[in-house]
């Protein structure tokens, strides 16, 4: 048992440990694929104890003890256990030593390997203290500090502070062949710093550029990003490996002799279904990587995920306003992607989650730590960031549900019932995801589940309320961007609108041309454009700037806040003067109301970038909770 501490004694004092340092000595590289010395012995405030000392400890009581002048913490058995099962870890390293992805896992006590959790919690994290040697800590520094960067004398902007600190990072990482997660806010202008990067890159290379950039987009995006280059760096000579920007013969010559369709260009733009098609792009050696919208990649299974991991390059960067959508697995993806094996297999990885849930406290701040270094977040809501940025206001807007629209969604209540009495397994995931669906498109319109065509605007509550919405926009001239995500609604939506306004808007949605797209962007975007634009979810939701309009409607709901967010910040981004109200259609009494309850618990999980608990999910609840969650409450759902 320790020694009681005076009652004299001002603080605690301080505890002889084993100190652990990984990387004193100079390394041929910095990077993944470097070996980091490692040393265990023991320490009294990060000064080594001589062997004597040791053993004076060893040969002495437990409790305080006068050493080096003070008097210090010491427990015997403690100490010796840490230092055995350092030794063990020493010894296994051997004179290699480890590897730079276990040493940064150690330092931020964050082990994969389930039998070292020991020395990262309880006994043995309070006896023991893990630092970065002298040469590997000079190193990290400049991760965590990187000094500027030169004059852009090509780029046609001035960057604001942010955004230069954003490219000095980029910078930093991708010189050290490190991976890097730009998570910046949606509108905060993640583009415009890539192509800083890129000039710079240019510049600092000249003409001795062994191999151009690819970036991979959305195709919704390529034309969002070729007139941002045109416009800020029209010095970048960029190819298209898409038939959408090259006539037929220009795209098969490109298969046909690559080398020569990427000879003298600083960045060749794609797409992810190009990835996957073009096998041609997996044979390149890229100078760097940049996945844009990089939540496309959170699916490790899916083809193009795995296509895009198969680019050859020394760097990557992953650009994302949502590094967490659902779920941590995200997170895995994306970081098997920038920075392979830091956080192990997706299976380790899923392992050593459950195993943080498990902690009394700080759940996750061993993944935190390990991330944040190569993960660059900022908030619009941060005024040290961006402080001339208006005010967002985010409004629920309630609607009743029409007599019709009430009977169809109680009659399918019953029909979900019977079917769950009947499925199981996958079959019955396939029948609440089917129901789910349904019970949103009753709720938008009864024409939208039953295929009629009908859209008699007093037959929902939906249509009523946007009506409402619509008038009192029409009469202040407020521009208004409509999201829905489906778009067999796009049109019906567009039509009621006209009639409001007394003119026409205009749509986008997965079926609109990509060269179509961007003249539809500046139609809106004009001085007199057009008074609203509806757009499905999916095709809207990223990439497009479309500040012209201050009001955002969100005719049906989105199971991921993050989706919708970005789909607000559309409107919501750099280069908005006017104040910006989001309002959100939430059917009282049905399943809307209880999904943005759980939208609600979400964004609290999701704004906490590593927390990552979720909600569960929809298809995973019993039939009593389903059945909870869709049950119509009759005091709320009609208004006639």
């Amino acid at each position: 048992m320790l020694a009681r501490v005076p009652d004299w004694w001002s603080k605690r004092p301080p505890r002889v440990r084993v100190g652990v340092s990984i990387g004193d000595t100079k390394s041929s590289r910095f990077g993944v694929d470097s070996m980091l010395d490692f040393q265990a012995k023991m320490t009294l405030e990060g000064e080594a104890l001589s062997d004597d000392e040791w053993q004076s400890i060893l040969a002495g009581t437990d409790g305080l003890v006068l050493l080096k002048g003070k008097w210090v913490e010491v427990d015997r058995e403690k100490l010796t256990h840490a230092l055995e099962q350092w030794k063990a870890v020493e010894a296994e390293a051997g004179s290699d030593g480890i590897s730079f992805l276990q040493g940064m896992r150690m330092l931020a006590g964050a082990s994969l390997d389930p039998k070292m959790d020991g020395l990262f919690s309880g006994d043995g994290a309070a006896w023991s203290e893990i630092h970065a040697g002298k040469w590997l800590e000079e190193q990290l520094k400049v991760m965590r500090q990187p000094g500027s960067i030169a004059t852009l004398k090509d780029l046609r902007a001035t960057l604001r502070p942010y955004q230069e600190m954003g490219v000095q990072w980029l910078d930093a990482l991708t010189r050290l062949k490190l991976g890097a997660c730009l998570a910046d806010d949606m509108g905060l202008g993640k583009t415009i710093q890539v192509i800083s990067l890129l000039l710079l890159r240019k510049q600092r290379s000249g003409a001795n550029a062994s191999s151009p950039a690819l970036l991979v987009l959305p195709a919704s995006l390529l034309s969002n990003w070729k007139s941002e280059i045109d416009k800020f760096a029209p010095s970048l000579s960029c190819r298209f490996a898409h038939p959408s920007q090259l006539s037929a013969a220009d795209f098969k010559k490109a298969g046909d002799d690559p080398n020569a369709f990427v000879s003298g260009a600083d960045v060749v733009l794609t797409t992810y279904s190009m990835v996957a098609r073009l096998e041609w792009l997996s044979k390149i050696d890229w100078s760097l990587v940049v996945a844009d919208e990089a939540q496309a990649i959170k699916n490790p299974g899916a083809r193009q995920t795995r296509a895009v991991k198969q680019l050859k390059s020394s760097a990557r960067i992953a650009l994302t306003g949502t590094p967490v959508e659902n779920r941590l697995s995200d997170l895995w993806s994306i970081f098997d992607f920038i920075c392979p094996g830091l956080l192990g297999t997706v299976k380790a990885f899923g392992d050593f989650v459950k195993r943080l849930e498990q902690r009394a406290t700080e759940q996750y701040a061993p993944l935190r730590k390990l991330a944040a270094p190569y993960i660059m977040r900022r908030l619009k809501s941060d005024k040290s960031i961006i402080a001339d940025l208006p005010d967002k206001i985010e409004l629920q807007a309630y609607c009743n549900l029409s007599r019709k629209q009430a009977a169809l969604y109680e009659k399918s209540v019953g029909e979900l019932e019977q079917a769950l009495n009947s499925s199981d397994g996958i079959q019955r995931r396939g029948v609440v995801l089917a129901f789910i669906l349904r019970f949103k498109q009753i709720c938008n319109h009864p024409a939208h589940w039953l295929g009629s065509g009908a859209y008699d605007p007093d037959e929902s509550g939906k249509f009523r309320r946007l009506r409402e919405i619509g008038e009192e926009l029409a009469e202040r001239q407020e521009r208004a961007l409509i999201f829905t995500q489906f778009r067999e609604m796009t049109e019906p939506l567009a039509a009621f609108l006209a009639g409001i306004f007394g003119r026409n808007g205009l749509v986008l949605h997965g079926g609109t041309d990509v060269k179509r797209r961007k003249k539809i962007v500046d139609e809106f975007q004009a001085e007199n454009g057009p008074p609203f634009l509806v757009l499905s979810l999916k095709a809207g939701g990223t990439g497009l700037n479309l500040t012209a309009a201050t009001q955002v409607i969100h005719f049906d709901r989105w199971w991921n806040p993050a989706v919708e967010n970005q789909a607000t910040d559309r409107a919501y981004r750099i280069g908005q003067k006017k104040n910006v109200i989001v309002h959100k259609f939430v059917c009282q009494g049905t399943i809307e109301e209880k999904i943005d309850a759980l939208i609600r618990d979400k964004s609290k999980l999701a704004g906490e970038i590593l927390e990552g608990g979720v909600p569960t999910l929809v298809t995973e609840m019993s039939d009593k909770q389903l059945l909870d969650l869709v049950r119509l409450d009759v005091n709320t759902i009609t208004e006639d």
